[in-house]
């Protein structure tokens, strides 16, 4: 009897999913990893930070490699905390709540910014005071930074966490024994339709934090030319 028989003696198919689901997980990650890239370079450029690009690690496991944006992940979020801060200590209480009044005209948020990054960098131009509002009145992006870690952390931590992500290149069968080595056949299927949800959750908010991304970059590479 074959090994995906044996796993799935109901539905045969159900081996297609599960490379199907590996592949998808992986092509959701590294797209990830190009959006987090574009987002620190834009901060490290723009906003006087020093983050670290980050780059899929392919003897690596999944797990391994969700840490690693995870890591980054929170450091942009410390860093969007870092600057607030640094609005409310620079700022008059009156200026600084203009920042967050959506009656406020963008233009003048935006020049308000501008000013207290020329006293924290020396210089700064307008691109700095914009990319600073786009990040602080972006509930979207903090919250779907939120989102992603607690997402990535559940993925570490199931079934497949603990593949290489390039156990693909050696076959169906190899993924199969290599998946049976951390849990027990009779558990595999539940743990499966567990992986199922978490990956829907995954890229659906790994859309939005692309999107929110796609948005900042796009208004900097306009705001350059």
């Amino acid at each position: 009897m074959a090994l995906s028989d044996l796993l799935y003696p109901d539905n045969p198919k159900r081996k297609q999913e599960l490379i199907h689901l590996h592949q998808e997980l992986l092509e959701c990650m590294s797209t990830n990893f190009r959006a987090t890239n574009e987002l620190v370079g834009v901060l490290n450029e723009h906003l006087g930070c020093t983050i670290t690009h980050i780059q899929m690690r392919e003897s690596s496991t999944v797990k391994e490699n969700c840490d690693i944006i995870i890591q980054v992940m929170s450091e942009i979020q410390h860093q969007v905390q870092k600057i607030d801060s640094d609005m409310k200590e620079k700022l008059e209480p009156v200026l600084y709540q203009k920042l967050y009044d959506i009656k406020e005209p963008e233009l003048e948020k935006i020049a308000i910014a501008q000013k207290v990054f020329s006293i924290i960098l020396g210089e700064a131009t307008s691109t700095a005071g914009m990319v600073a509002i786009k990040l602080l009145g972006s509930n979207l992006l903090t919250f779907t930074v939120s989102k992603l870690i607690g997402l990535l952390a559940q993925i570490g931590a199931s079934v497949l966490g603990g593949i290489s992500i390039t156990i693909i290149g050696l076959g169906i069968e190899m993924i199969l024994h290599a998946i049976l080595g951390a849990v027990e056949r009779n558990q595999l299927l539940t743990a499966v339709r567990s992986y199922e949800k978490h990956l829907a959750e995954f890229k659906a908010a790994s859309e939005k934090y692309q999107r929110a991304i796609h948005e900042v970059t796009s208004l900097v590479r306009k705001q350059v030319q």
